[in-house]
């Protein structure tokens, strides 16, 4: 079957059905360089919110019961998921540490001059670093990118661009979200930060690792279409 029937196919289903945000959703067509993102949380938010893996629906996980809110507009990169290869481009290297990617979709930040107040949107983002984060024995890289066309941040190409006060700032975010007064501190720390090279290499690795787990769904829908099909 043609590229072209493929896509016909494909929109059909998008207008019967919603897609899901971590499956349904497409990488893009200039992936890695643009990238389609799913936007989970906004500077605004007092709750955390998070993608419900089974339904696609966003959830509650848990009231921020603190003073932290996440500095920019948060969430993760559709048909990417954190594994083996992911875990292997963290070169961290001490005892007691069996390193592995998180098991999520690959999170990201977008930077943005404009107020976005709402999640469950879709926004197309440029890759120009990343935050390399250790929590517990999971590496849980944070991409950071700027707004497509953003009227600020669209002109930064590389983590060097980015004022040091606002890394600074997501540094501190990561380090401290979890954390729980009088209770002892997770172990979660920053090990690298990252430019747009390093970060190409990380969306490329959450790719890999996400088909090899869950396989190509859209051809594998198509299959079963045409299949279907062509045994009546």
């Amino acid at each position: 079957m043609d590229i072209q029937k493929k896509n016909e196919i494909l929109q059909v289903f998008g207008r019967l059905f919603r897609a899901h945000p971590w499956h349904g959703i497409p990488v893009g067509n200039n992936f890695p360089d643009v990238l389609n993102v799913f936007i989970e949380i906004v500077p605004t938010d007092t709750v955390k919110y998070e993608v419900d893996k089974l339904t696609g629906f966003l959830k509650i996980d848990r009231p921020q019961r603190f003073s932290n809110v996440t500095p920019t507009l948060y969430g993760f990169i559709p048909q990417t998921y954190c594994g083996d290869r992911v875990g292997q481009l963290c070169d961290y290297d001490e005892d007691g540490f069996d390193l592995k990617g998180d098991g999520d979709p690959l999170d990201i930040c977008i930077l943005t001059e404009k107020t976005i107040n709402q999640g469950g949107i879709i926004l197309q983002a440029k890759p120009i670093g990343g935050i390399k984060l250790i929590d517990g024995n999971d590496v849980d890289d944070k991409i950071i990118a700027v707004l497509k066309d953003d009227a600020v941040y669209d002109s930064y190409n590389d983590i060097k661009d980015v004022p040091k006060k606002l890394i600074d700032r997501l540094r501190h975010y990561f380090l401290t979200y979890k954390q729980i007064p009088g209770l002892t501190p997770t172990k979660c720390f920053i090990v690298d930060i990252y430019g747009r090279d390093e970060a190409l290499k990380v969306i490329k690795a959450s790719r890999e690792d996400y088909i090899e787990k869950f396989g190509d769904l859209q051809n594998e829908l198509i299959n079963i279409l045409t299949n279907d099909i062509n045994s009546k």
